[in-house]
């Protein structure tokens, strides 16, 4: 049963059109717009290697950044909760997507990195404990088909 349920909208704009459409392979852009209301326009494209551009988000970086975001925010809710004080973060998170034969394709993991800044050095080990928490609680992994596993590093923050 479900207490609560948000709902969330995005509009996708193809832009890519450069005048005969789909008419072959090549013969289209990937660039996309993606908008949803508030912080406005994103910049989508494919992926370098499908013929996208390298200045715009694909959707396998978004997915990742989500992934990642969603992470740190469970993270900093369980820290409070368990009174660990956390005065920096910051992740390089990676992941794999495998390609098929058959074109099709998906992500096979995800690896973050999160290097978490800490007021108490001493709970290092309490601050490294809570990811398997904060990835129980993070809606964006929980709605995922494959594993998300952490490699965090917990100290103490910059003198």
């Amino acid at each position: 049963m479900n207490l609560q349920e948000h709902h969330y909208a995005a509009r996708v704009r193809w832009t890519g059109n450069l005048g005969t459409g789909t008419s072959g392979y090549r013969a289209y852009s990937r660039d996309h717009e993606v908008e949803v209301e508030g912080p406005g326009l994103l910049p989508g494209t494919a992926d370098p290697t499908f013929h996208g551009v390298t200045d715009r988000w694909n959707p396998e970086q978004l997915l990742l950044a989500a992934v990642a975001q969603c992470h740190m925010l469970s993270y900093l809710h369980v820290a409070v909760n368990a009174g660990v004080v956390v005065t920096g973060y910051r992740d390089t998170a990676t992941g794999t997507m495998r390609l098929n034969r058959d074109g099709s394709g998906e992500f096979t993991g995800i690896v973050l990195h999160p290097v978490v800044e800490l007021q108490d050095a001493s709970q290092s080990g309490l601050a490294d404990s809570l990811h398997a928490e904060a990835n129980r609680l993070c809606f964006i992994a929980r709605s995922l088909n494959f594993p998300v596993h952490h490699e965090p590093t917990a100290g103490p923050g910059p003198g």
